[in-house]
């Protein structure tokens, strides 16, 4: 005799899973190949690095 469950994934929760393991294997894929560009710190620093402009010069002095 065989017994079958009644109970079934909401298609909902189908839908979630896959979108969620597409977008997941996206960012593998922008990971790996380097597509998405240079990110992390040294985006955001002047283009010679953090020698160029060294942090005296970025403080004004007010001598009187």
């Amino acid at each position: 005799m065989s017994q079958r469950s009644t109970y079934s994934t909401p298609r909902w929760v189908k839908v979630f899973v896959i979108i969620a393991l597409v977008l997941v294997l996206l960012a593998v894929v922008v990971l790996v190949t380097g597509v998405g560009g240079d990110h992390g710190p040294g985006r955001h620093m002047p283009s010679g690095g953090p020698s160029d402009t060294p942090f005296v010069s970025l403080v004004a002095t007010h001598h009187s």
